[in-house]
């Protein structure tokens, strides 16, 4: 049996010229990317977004660094670091900007701290909330102070849970726990947070805050 030969006088076998077809065949029906139109990149954020929104929202953004920190420094940090994170680019709606770049903060003070619950430490925070100067009126300063009153794990998932509104499978993932451990996390931090505004009312200290008044706009109209 002689080969086949092709347009140049070269000896082909038919399994030669088989396997040509099929890869010529896999070729036609490779899938075409199309280029991204102008309309969808205009969809996503770009850096200049997220200076915008790091920008305008710097005073929430700095005080979501520092109630999950519970350090000036730190706070800092993770405020920077989740800038230049947000910058780099990431395929994220213009739209989404904002709950993204918060999202970047809590990443970046969970890798800062690496809370969790067999590790749990409070921060120093003065008895009187209004010598804090954390806030600019009384109940600011009694919240925040509340807050960081916490232990670290119970303050990242009473900051994240209940000021930031996360879902318990989202700080689960985040935190690298189960969502029972949040869950008891949040309860024993609520039970800290109404004891804390509790004493300081009956003292004469601070104003209490009712617990539905914490999420982050509420705390963030009251410290701006």
């Amino acid at each position: 049996m002689r080969p086949e030969t092709d347009n140049f006088g070269h000896g082909k076998w038919p399994s030669q010229r088989t396997h040509q077809c099929k890869a010529e065949r896999t070729k036609l029906n490779m899938p075409r990317t199309s280029p991204i139109s102008t309309e969808e990149a205009r969809a996503y954020a770009t850096s200049t977004d997220f200076c915008r929104v790091f920008g305008e929202n710097m005073d929430s953004i700095h005080l979501l660094s520092f109630l999950l920190t519970a350090d000036q420094t730190k706070a800092e940090e993770c405020f920077v670091s989740g800038l230049e994170d947000c910058v780099k680019g990431n395929h994220v709606f213009r739209d989404w900007a904002r709950s993204w770049a918060r999202r970047t903060i809590i990443l970046n003070a969970v890798r800062i701290l690496a809370p969790g619950r067999d590790h749990d430490t409070a921060a120093t925070v003065p008895s009187d909330p209004v010598n804090c100067k954390f806030g600019r009126t009384p109940q600011a300063d009694t919240a925040i102070a509340s807050i960081l009153g916490l232990g670290d794990f119970e303050r990242f998932v009473f900051v994240m849970s209940v000021l930031e509104r996360y879902s318990d499978q989202d700080c689960s993932v985040l935190l690298g726990c189960s969502r029972q451990d949040v869950r008891e996390a949040r309860m024993r931090a609520l039970q800290h947070v109404a004891e804390s505004d509790r004493i300081r009312t009956v003292a004469g200290s601070g104003v209490a805050a009712p617990l539905q008044s914490y999420h982050s706009e509420t705390l963030v109209a009251h410290s701006s």
